[in-house]
């Protein structure tokens, strides 16, 4: 379940690109099927062991293009291990509504990136957020949780001020969004009550079959109910253009 849009992003084969706050690896492993040389970068380390198991079984279904590679690094995005102007494009997707030094990791992911290089940090948006905060404080009063809700405005108004261009915005995922609207409502630990469960059949099914129906359905829904914002920004070659 990609948030981002690979081909708005223009991915090309052979470019250097982190994945920051990686996860569970989604983002990376569509760059390093593209032929991307990917470092998918976060601080949990069973998460990225099982990343790096990925990367190998994708390398041996013949999966990878030739010249591609991809790495784990574990680390603090508030003290990125990388060099100025290191990266062609930078993906920091659903992490920093969780980083209570948002703007510091901001001005990080502005420094390794080169200029012209392309960035895309995606996080909750807005109103369905404040219905999972108004439903549950399970939601995101626990350790590693949610710590704010990005108004859009505010999100490209402290990316502006780190460095960077908007070129482009959009939401994804509206199918989700009722799917967490329900696990807030019974209980986001409730992992027996029927109507999640059988909401996330539905979520499974269409990440697997992609049928029209569900596809049509959502691309329609998500300026309205999409779960996700994406913005797709650029570090301008010249500092403050």
């Amino acid at each position: 379940m990609l948030t981002v849009d690979f081909d708005l992003l223009g991915v090309r084969a052979g470019q250097r690109v982190l994945d920051l706050g990686a996860g569970a690896g989604r983002h990376s492993f569509e760059y390093l099927r593209r032929g991307a040389n990917v470092i998918a970068f976060d601080q949990d380390t069973e998460a990225l062991a099982e990343v790096e198991t990925m990367f190998g079984a994708m390398a041996a279904a013949g999966e990878v293009p030739e010249g591609a590679s991809a790495t784990t690094v574990s680390g603090d995005a508030l003290g990125l291990p990388f060099p100025d102007d290191h990266f062609d494009q930078v993906i920091a997707s659903e992490i920093m509504e969780h980083i209570p030094e948002d703007e510091k990791a901001m001005r990080e992911l502005v420094r390794v990136v080169k200029p012209g290089g392309r960035v895309v940090v995606t996080v909750p948006r807005q109103w369905p957020e404040r219905i999972c905060w108004a439903l549950s404080d399970e939601y995101h009063q626990v350790e590693g949780g949610h710590v704010r809700i990005y108004r859009r405005e505010q999100l490209i108004g402290r990316l502006r001020e780190a460095g960077l261009r908007e070129v482009h915005h959009h939401h994804a995922h509206a199918l989700h969004a009722p799917y967490w609207w329900l696990k807030c409502a019974v209980g986001v630990d409730n992992t027996d009550h029927p109507l999640p469960k059988l909401y996330h059949k539905l979520l499974v099914w269409d990440l697997m079959s992609k049928p029209w129906l569900t596809r049509t359905a959502e691309a329609a829904l998500n300026p309205v109910l999409g779960k996700s914002l994406a913005v797709y920004l650029y570090k301008p070659e010249v500092v403050g253009a």
